[in-house]
């Protein structure tokens, strides 16, 4: 049993380290407060709903360890209680290592990392994968997305940190740029049409016209 949440990170090693290079003791001090989060808040989950990509890390019997990509439409991982992540496993390339992974070693970890917002969240826990439960999938499963669905896997949170937005490089995804720049066209449009609007009634009035 772990004495602070952030334990599941901080091994006695690694305090070592931390105290050999200078920054133990301020890491001592969010200890000292009760340490990490073990339980999912409401801007969490906000965060977590949000998000259209997570990297799921897993390890094996051996210690070997592997990090695979999931992706969705915002709101693909969905937040079924205080302590549980939910998505639905689509359907692949079929290696299933992190399911044989999850099978040997449960313990697994999630790291979301938002670029227009320059924003991660490192999630320990654990993870299992469920097979042959139509419910649970079906719920799972975003809206109206083509992917079919291999079974379904639940992450339980045992501690999480958000890092600051430091080396982290601000992009967009590109469904936001194109939004942006259509109502950029729209608004000239809009504009363009005003000045002709504008030209045409001065045009009218006997004597004047635009310099």
């Amino acid at each position: 049993m772990n004495a602070f949440t952030s334990d599941v990170a901080f091994t006695s090693t690694v305090k070592a380290i931390q105290s050999r290079k200078g920054s133990r003791e301020s890491y001592a001090r969010v200890e000292a407060r009760g340490g990490w989060r073990a339980t999912i808040t409401p801007d969490l989950a906000a965060f977590i709903e949000a998000q259209t990509s997570v990297f799921l890390a897993t390890a094996n019997a051996g210690g070997q360890p592997y990090i695979q990509h999931r992706g969705g439409p915002a709101g693909f991982l969905k937040v079924l209680d205080e302590h549980t992540i939910g998505f639905a496993d689509f359907s692949g390339n079929r290696q299933f290592i992190t399911q044989g992974n999850l099978q040997d070693n449960a313990q697994a970890f999630l790291f979301l990392i938002d670029y227009m917002l320059r924003q991660r969240i490192k999630i320990w826990g654990r993870a299992r994968v469920v097979e042959d439960d139509a419910e649970l999938t079906a719920r799972l499963m975003p809206a109206n997305y083509k992917a079919r669905p291999e079974q379904a896997i639940l992450f339980t949170v045992t501690a999480w940190d958000a890092n600051c937005p430091q080396h982290i490089p601000q992009r967009f995804e590109a469904a936001d740029v194109a939004a942006a720049l259509a109502e950029r066209d729209r608004r000239i449009q809009d504009l363009e049409q005003e000045i002709a609007r504008l030209r045409g009634s001065t045009s009218k009035v006997p004597g004047q016209g635009l310099v």
